[in-house]
C-alpha cells in the first residue's frame, strides 16, 4: 500500500475556520444592527491604520537589521561574530514591554543628547526629546526587539543551504554577493518563511503594547472607549474581533504562500 500523507496535508476540511467565520459574521451582524456595537467599532477601527503602520515599518526595519546581524554572526571575523551574538543575546533577554519603556524614556533622550553633541558645533538647531514622537519610539523599540529574533531565523535559514552548492558557485567564479543573492537566499527563503511569518503575526499582536505609550492604536482606542462608556464587554469583544480578523487573514495568506513555494520546489 502506498504511503498516505498526513490528513492535514491531504486537505483536511478547516472546521475551525468555519466556526471562526460564523462567529465573525455574528459579531459583524451585531455591529450592523446594534448602535452600541456600531459606535464602538467606529471608534476602535480608527486605530487599525496605526497598528498596521507600526507593524509594517517595524517588521521591515527588523528584517533589515536582522539580516545584517545574521550575516555578521556567520562572518569570518571573530569581532563581528561576537558583536552580533552580544546584541542578539542581550535583546532577546529583555521583554518587549520593558524594551518599549526603555527606548521611550531612556534611549530616545540619550539619542537626542548624542545627536545634539554632534549637530550643535555645526550650527544646527538643537533637537528636543519631544521631537521624537511616541509612535516612532514604539517603532524603534519593536524594531530592536524583533531584529534579534529574526536574525536567528535568518541565520538558521542560511546555514540550511547545502555547502556543496555554495562551493560549486564559488568554483564558477561567482562573488560572495552573487552567491548569496542567486544561490543561498532563494533556497533559504523556503526554510525561513514559516518562522518569519510567525514573527510577523506576533508583531501584529505585540504592537498592542504601544498603547502603554499612548499611541492611538486599536488597543489604546479600545481602552479609551471602554473608560468613557463603561462598555467593557462590548468594547473588548470588538478589539479581540479586529485582532483576530487581522491575524487569521495574515496566517491564511502566509500558509497559501508557503504552499505555493513548496509546489515550486524541485
Amino acid at each position: 500500500m502506498d504511503h498516505l500523507p498526513p490528513r492535514a496535508e491531504r486537505g483536511e476540511f478547516p472546521y475551525w475556520l468555519v466556526l471562526l467565520v460564523g462567529l465573525g459574521l455574528y459579531l459583524g451582524w451585531r455591529v450592523w444592527q446594534d448602535q452600541i456595537y456600531s459606535d464602538i467599532f467606529a471608534a476602535v477601527s480608527k486605530g487599525i491604520g496605526v497598528t498596521l503602520f507600526v507593524t509594517a515599518v517595524g517588521f521591515a526595519s527588523a528584517c533589515l537589521i536582522g539580516l545584517g546581524l545574521a550575516v555578521a554572526s556567520l562572518s569570518r571575523l571573530i569581532a563581528l561574530r561576537q558583536i552580533a551574538r552580544l546584541y542578539i543575546e542581550v535583546i532577546r533577554g529583555i521583554p518587549i514591554l520593558v524594551l518599549l519603556i526603555y527606548v521611550a524614556f531612556v534611549f530616545a533622550p540619550a539619542l537626542v543628547v548624542a545627536a545634539n553633541a554632534m549637530l550643535e558645533p555645526l550650527g544646527f538647531e538643537p533637537l528636543r526629546t519631544r521631537d521624537i514622537s511616541f509612535l516612532w519610539r514604539a517603532i524603534i523599540a519593536l524594531t530592536i526587539g524583533y531584529s534579534a529574533f529574526i536574525a536567528e531565523v535568518l541565520r538558521a535559514g542560511i546555514q540550511s543551504v547545502d555547502k556543496g552548492q555554495i562551493e560549486a558557485a564559488e568554483a564558477l567564479g561567482l562573488t560572495r554577493w552573487q552567491r548569496f543573492r542567486l544561490i543561498v537566499l532563494p533556497q533559504a527563503i523556503r526554510t525561513i518563511l514559516p518562522p518569519l511569518g510567525n514573527d510577523f503575526i506576533a508583531m501584529v499582536k505585540d504592537s498592542s503594547l504601544v498603547s502603554v505609550l499612548g499611541v492611538a492604536d486599536i488597543s489604546q482606542l479600545g481602552k479609551v472607549s471602554a473608560a468613557g462608556s463603561f462598555r467593557y464587554f462590548e468594547t473588548y469583544n470588538i478589539v479581540a474581533f479586529i485582532y483576530l480578523a487581522l491575524t487569521i487573514t495574515l496566517s491564511l495568506g502566509l500558509r497559501r504562500l508557503e504552499q505555493h513555494l513548496r509546489s515550486r520546489t524541485p
